[in-house]
């Protein structure tokens, strides 16, 4: 048995499976549906740096309306990047397997006269 490729990996994933599942939580949850494990530690790690940016700058003070509508802004704009990212990412591995499979298709003419 082959072992599946990166691509034929992703691409047999659901790419509004994990867009979904990338926006709801907003930690990049659907890069873990999709095997992505490097673009999930990033996102993880970009949103543990905004908020622990949000806890330096509050300080001891309690969050203002603006404060929190930028924190809110900021989650809804990590998770709306890769939503769009993981369906972009989706849609090229679709891309390379199905060219794969076509160049597997094509017989490969052998003989004297090509």
């Amino acid at each position: 048995m082959d072992k599946l490729s990166k691509e034929q990996v992703l691409a047999s994933s659901s790419g509004w499976v994990a867009s979904l599942l990338n926006f709801l939580p907003g930690v990049g949850t659907g890069y873990l549906y999709q095997r992505r494990w490097l673009p999930y530690f990033i996102t993880t790690g970009v949103v543990t740096a905004w908020f622990v940016i949000g806890i330096i700058l509050q300080g001891d003070k309690e969050p203002s309306q603006t404060e929190q509508l930028i924190g809110i802004s900021g989650l809804f704009l990590i998770s709306t990047i890769t939503v769009v990212e993981a369906n972009l990412a989706f849609k090229k591995a679709v891309k390379i397997t199905s060219i794969k499979k076509e160049e597997e298709k094509t017989p490969i003419k052998k003989g004297w006269f090509r």
